[in-house]
């Protein structure tokens, strides 16, 4: 009898089944309000995926004239949409810089790259201006760009257009260095 009444004066506390479906049904909404955002961040495409394709072929192009002691250059194709680091001649290639660091093995270390071949941009990308110091490309069949081993390189603005987005690529002269920004009118 006193286990009854010990049990009256103590309820035990707990959910029940209706609050915590309701609280699954809370979360799995506003889950099902994020995804879509959480999805664009992961998938590269269109414009996002141009810019971060220019920007490491630039990025790789620096870190290969800097590593090999030898002159890079990015190639663009505007008419194809298309660049590319051009490759070194196989005996410039073998002889690094004096004082160039070297692995474990004794050799150089190969530039870390994670472009490979040409870059093709989206379709729905077009290259809306390309100037090289201060001469327009953007009509030409090739255009040239050339990193430096000093860590400098020539000028580059590149403005891409995908329908109502505009994005202005930029090489700065005395660090090799590119940089996204808004387009000016």
């Amino acid at each position: 009898m006193k286990t009854a009444v010990a049990r009256k004066k103590n309820p035990r506390r707990a959910f029940t089944l209706i609050e915590i479906m309701i609280v699954v049904a809370i979360i799995g909404l506003i889950a099902a309000m994020g995804v879509p955002a959480i999805l664009q961040t992961f998938r590269k495409e269109g414009m996002r995926k141009a810019v971060n394709d220019v920007m490491d072929v630039c990025s790789n192009a620096r870190a290969r004239a800097i590593l090999h002691g030898q002159t890079t250059e990015v190639v663009f194709y505007p008419a194809e949409k298309r660049l590319e680091i051009a490759d070194a001649p196989a005996e410039e290639s073998q002889t690094p810089l004096p004082g160039a660091p070297r692995n474990n093995s004794g050799t150089t270390p190969s530039t870390p790259s994670n472009i490979k071949g040409p870059v093709m941009l989206p379709d729905n990308v077009d290259i809306a201006m390309l100037d090289i110091n201060l001469l327009d490309f953007g009509a030409s069949d090739v255009a040239q760009v050339r990193f430096f081993p000093n860590g400098t390189c020539d000028e580059l603005t590149l403005v891409l257009h995908s329908s109502d987005e505009w994005e202005k690529i930029t090489l700065e002269f005395s660090t090799a260095l590119a940089s996204v920004g808004p387009v000016t009118r």
